[in-house]
């Protein structure tokens, strides 16, 4: 096998924006060690990530141990299992052998290794020297572990749900436009049509040579020659998309030269409140470095290498811990100022009076008895419809007369049966006095009814029905 290029392989393999951990610590060794591993073809992507779980609880028995050395070799084996789970994702980069499965298997054992790595460095501490406080930093380090980590998934979720949510409104937008040309463009046609018509000459008439039609270029006729809008519509492009490819063009001149028909800036707000990020983020392009100085990478790397070390390890735990909840508020606040910017696009592409924070009009008390057209769609609605006898067995809607052995001859009076409910009516829907005065073939509440015998009972249909 030829030998690869270290430049070529870091072009592939590196991120473009990293931890400064990961680029200064831990891309310079896993670059070439993922040049040497990648000569053998046993050696997959998966069973690296195997390999960075076993050293990492290996890591993890030194640090129960707690005397100085154990401390010191679990704080170097710690960093070779973080190299080799960086080297499992290059490794897939570079053969384009990635799977979902490893990339779950990854993030698994990433929170694995955590755990048991967190409770045995403060476990080892509490057996030798019997300070409450190392437990309580373990619980510190497992929760902020885990907030950052479901923080961050959490995030990522609602950005992608707020960019699905502009590209459909978008995009139905757009076929609304189409319709509405389609239609418009069809009314002027045919009135240009009626305007062109040649009228029909009488008989005997001696026809003419018919003459040319003067060209009409009015109004009506450029509109129903004008081109209908595409269907997919204007296509969208958000901001933060045109920033990841040019990172050193501002956000005006990348608004400018997009040439689309909408530009989303869900960020918008952020970089009008702090300019200097937008600068800072320029200055450290060239080393790789993202600005978020203190994420999770740090957090464990302090905790697991630099404490066991230095021989700091609640210090390093507090300071880490502090600088990681300062980051992970900032986020937090982009985040909230990113959802107004969403709610301000979404209002500007659908001008619809929104309905939030009301009640519906048929929640009301009393509004049952005058219903309107658009209660009567709400009831309608599959939701709110009765119970059928199939859904709840035991559902009477109305109440069913008793019926007693009578014999063929023997009548019942209706309105005791019926007590309540004004007049009989054979289909189950009660009618007024006057109506069944009336006569229309309805039996009224005081006329008695011969009763014949039905052996043959009624079926759950008919009985509904009744």
């Amino acid at each position: 096998m030829a030998k690869l290029s270290l430049r070529a392989v870091q072009k592939l393999t590196c991120k473009k924006r990293d931890a400064w951990w990961t680029v200064f610590l831990v891309d310079p060794v896993a670059t070439r060690m993922l040049i040497v591993l990648a000569r053998f073809r046993f050696i997959t992507p998966n069973r690296v990530t195997w390999a960075a779980l076993f050293i990492g609880l290996a890591s993890a028995g030194f640090f129960l141990q707690g005397d100085r050395r154990s401390l010191l070799i679990g704080a170097l084996l710690y960093h070779l299992s973080f190299i080799l789970d960086c080297i499992d994702g290059k490794l897939a980069r570079l053969k384009g052998n990635g799977t979902v499965f490893g990339g779950w298997l990854d993030y698994v054992f990433d929170r694995i290794r955590v755990l048991f790595c967190a409770l045995a460095l403060m476990g080892g501490q509490f057996l030798r020297t019997g300070g409450e406080r190392y437990l309580l930093a373990a619980l510190v380090v497992v929760f902020l572990d885990m907030l950052r980590y479901v923080d961050a998934l959490q995030i990522y979720k609602m950005r992608m749900s707020m960019r699905t949510k502009i590209e459909k409104v978008t995009k139905e937008r757009a076929e609304a436009d189409r319709e509405e040309a389609e239609r418009e463009a069809r009314a002027r046609q045919a009135r240009h049509q009626a305007d062109g018509h040649v009228p029909v000459q009488p008989l005997g008439h001696v026809p003419l040579q018919p003459q040319p039609q003067p060209q009409r270029h009015d109004q009506s006729q450029q509109a129903a020659q004008a081109p209908i809008p595409d269907a997919e519509g204007p296509r969208v492009v958000f901001m933060e998309d045109l920033l990841r490819d040019n990172p050193t063009t501002p956000a005006e001149t990348l608004r400018a030269e997009a040439g689309a028909g909408a530009v989303i800036d869900l960020h918008e707000q952020f970089r009008g409140q702090f300019p200097w990020y937008t600068r800072l983020r320029r200055a450290m392009l060239h080393t790789r470095v993202r600005p978020h100085l203190i994420s999770g990478i740090e957090f464990q790397m302090f905790i697991f290498i630099v404490g066991p070390l230095i021989g700091e390890i609640l210090w390093s735990t507090a300071v880490s811990a502090a600088l990681l909840m300062l980051f992970e508020l900032v986020i937090m606040y982009k985040f909230w100022l990113s959802t107004r910017d969403f709610t301000r696009v979404m209002e500007e592409l659908d001008p619809t009076p929104s309905t939030a924070g009301s009640i519906a009009p048929h929640l009301h008390r009393g509004r049952h008895r005058q219903r309107s057209a658009v209660q009567e769609a709400l009831l309608s609605d599959e939701r709110y419809r009765t119970p059928e006898p199939e859904d709840d067995p035991g559902f009477h809607p109305y109440p069913q007369p008793q019926y007693h052995r009578l014999e063929p001859q023997d009548t019942y009076d209706v309105q005791e049966a019926f007590a309540g409910f004004g007049a009989y009516d054979p289909y189950g829907a009660p009618m007024e006095h006057g109506a069944a005065a009336a006569g229309h073939g309805t039996p009224t509440a005081t006329q008695p009814i011969p009763v014949q015998r039905v052996d043959t009972p009624w079926t759950q249909q008919e009985d509904h029905r009744r």
